[in-house]
């Protein structure tokens, strides 16, 4: 039996595993601290199990498969239709349709969606990285992850889709775009910005922008949110006041404490160094991913992890600075910390085959240097 277990986590990720497991017991403490009023705690607790499991296993595979072409566009056409789907059968909660309703649970696929768009830029611009001058696949590229963005912008779902845009600009600066293109991206970007603020941006995701750029200006409305989580980040202190008794989420002043403001629900428990701590766990993860990257068994898979660093980075970045009032308010959750199952399940997913395309890049990186030294003899 210990033979077996050894067997079993030979190359398995301790390291990533210990980061992943430390921000969800983060995430399930501060949750715990609100179990008297509603089964958000124990509902968490078993997608976080679901999702440990999913990562062990899925981890333990070999992506190879991903190479080729028609399992690719297999994937992307099959989340689109999913999307689509959305718009017919789809479960509408706070003014967007963008949750499938399962008996209790709900799934939400552009989750899948952001792994998904990952796998097909990552297979296109590991056939074409060495032409990327070429403005050509820089729009093609942008064809692959405008169709989505559309489909989640119509749900509508800005959050989800900024992190989309941000995943296709990230990995098409990964593939080595040219600066003259790079200036023709964020110009295209400005424009198209501007567009969306005169005809599609709802009027509530309007006035989410407006009050970042004037926080005071309606703090018993609008800004309410944003103004509440600054409070409670503050309150918290150096040391925090303590599992539990942290009374802007336990007075319901902090509104969403479970999903969009839980960093700020933990950072006035556990305070600045639990922050930091927090935020280490993170870059952990990201430092982990990174590595796996450099030392890749080829193009696909070194683009394919950073595509991955880009999105939880990007999470991270976005729903931390929301907190802390340095970013408008867009509804994306905390990786691995916020409620909710689908986000968790693509998170551990990706991670996972991160995990396991590092995993048999190094059996493959031993197997030719043993073979090297089996030549020379």
């Amino acid at each position: 039996m210990p033979r077996r277990i050894f067997s079993f986590l030979r190359g398995f990720d301790i390291t990533l595993f210990i980061a992943m497991g430390c921000i969800l017991l983060a995430g399930l403490l501060t949750m715990s601290s609100f179990q008297g009023h509603d089964s958000y705690f124990i509902k968490q607790g078993i997608w976080i199990i679901i999702s440990l499991i999913i990562f062990i296993i899925a981890s333990r595979f070999e992506y190879r498969f991903l190479r080729q072409t028609r399992i690719v566009v297999t994937i992307y056409i099959v989340l689109l239709s999913v999307l689509t789907l959305l718009f017919i059968i789809g479960h509408v909660s706070k003014g967007a349709q963008s949750w499938f309703q399962l008996g209790g649970l709900s799934f939400q696929p552009s989750d899948l969606m952001k792994l998904g768009l990952i796998i097909i830029l990552a297979k296109y611009f590991s056939r074409r990285h060495v032409e990327i001058a070429n403005i050509r696949h820089i729009i093609v590229s942008g064809v692959y992850a405008l169709i989505p963005f559309i489909l989640v912008v119509l749900q509508p779902d800005l959050g989800s889709a900024l992190v989309l845009g941000a995943i296709w600009l990230g990995m098409v600066l990964v593939s080595g775009i040219s600066k003259k293109h790079l200036f023709t991206v964020i110009a295209l970007f400005i424009v198209a910005m501007s567009l969306s603020w005169k005809f599609v941006f709802k009027p509530y995701q309007k006035a989410r922008i407006v009050n970042f750029i004037y926080p005071l200006q309606d703090i018993r409305g609008t800004g309410y949110n944003a103004y509440q989580s600054t409070i409670a980040v503050g309150s918290g202190g150096l040391l925090g006041k303590g599992l539990g008794y942290g009374t802007q989420s336990r007075l319901n002043f902090l509104p969403e404490y479970k999903t969009d403001f839980i960093f700020a629900a933990y950072a006035e428990e556990w305070g600045f160094v639990g922050s930091l701590l927090l935020l280490l766990f993170y870059s952990i993860i990201l430092y982990k991913i990174a590595v796996y990257a450099l030392v890749a068994d080829s193009t696909f898979e070194s683009l394919f992890t950073y595509g991955v660093m880009i999105w939880i980075a990007t999470h991270v970045a976005i729903n931390i600075g929301m907190n802390l009032g340095i970013m408008p308010v867009t509804g994306i959750p905390l990786p691995l910390m916020s409620y909710g199952g689908s986000h968790l399940l693509a998170e551990c997913l990706a991670l996972a085959m991160c995990a396991g395309m590092y995993r048999y890049a190094r059996s493959g990186h031993k197997y030719h240097i043993k073979n090297e030294f089996v030549g020379l003899e």
